[in-house]
């Protein structure tokens, strides 16, 4: 199988080339990692160099994901892994889902995923905070972004890819995957930056992150909660 790594970024120049030298053990399988820029104001698209192709996307992380999914490296690949730029993927990620896939009938997955903290205090609080997030994604079939979610490329261009809204893209994107088949829920673990938890404080995080779930579940329009999410990125 043939794997394609899209990463959507914006504003990640201190990061972005980092993530890509990462994946150097993934490429030298055969990986092709796609940088999708939604318009940064800092470095972000000249360290993002290193990438198999960095393509310039409108703002919006559907917008940026679905840019991807059409560059020559995707169309030519088996499976698309949607990846964030502050997410490291385990050194074996690839032969990972290979495996997963080739063994079930299911078409689309993700990881596991653990949270890393900048300061140690907050270790044991994110820690909780990861290990609810596996548990409920497992109980329900809906992934996060931060989970990187993979789908075989024939079945993400079936579902359309993601929908162009502007927040939960990821939650609105696995109830329609959910409809193909349940998703491979891996134990292997991808470790996620703690950052925006911590910037923000942990728990006011959570608790805003809830509200605006449960708020989407009932009904209201990403377009008026996305002012909210922003408010803690």
């Amino acid at each position: 199988m043939r794997l394609a790594i899209i990463i959507p970024v914006l504003n990640e120049a201190q990061s972005v080339a980092t993530a890509i030298e990462r994946l150097a053990g993934l490429r030298a399988r055969g990986a092709r990692v796609i940088v999708v820029d939604g318009g940064s104001h800092d470095d972000t698209v000249r360290q993002a160099a290193g990438a198999d192709r960095v393509i310039a996307s409108a703002r919006g992380r559907s917008l940026q994901m679905n840019a991807g999914a059409r560059a020559p490296e995707a169309a030519a690949s088996d499976v698309l892994l949607f990846l964030h730029a502050d997410t490291i993927l385990p050194p074996e990620a690839d032969r990972i889902i290979y495996r997963a896939l080739a063994h079930s009938d299911r078409v689309w997955g993700r990881f596991d995923v653990s949270i890393a903290a900048e300061d140690a205090r907050h270790q044991a609080a994110l820690g909780a905070v990861a290990a609810l997030m596996n548990w409920r994604s497992r109980l329900t079939g809906i992934a996060t972004g931060d989970q990187a979610l993979f789908i075989e490329r024939g079945s993400f261009v079936a579902l359309e890819g993601f929908a162009p809204i502007p927040l939960m893209e990821d939650v609105e994107f696995c109830r329609r995957a959910r409809r193909l088949s349940r998703p491979i829920a891996l134990r292997d673990r991808v470790r996620t930056s703690g950052r925006r938890w911590e910037r923000n404080g942990v728990l006011r995080t959570i608790v805003l992150m809830w509200r605006l779930r449960a708020a989407y579940f009932f009904g209201a329009d990403p377009a008026r909660l996305v002012a909210r999410y922003r408010d803690i990125r």
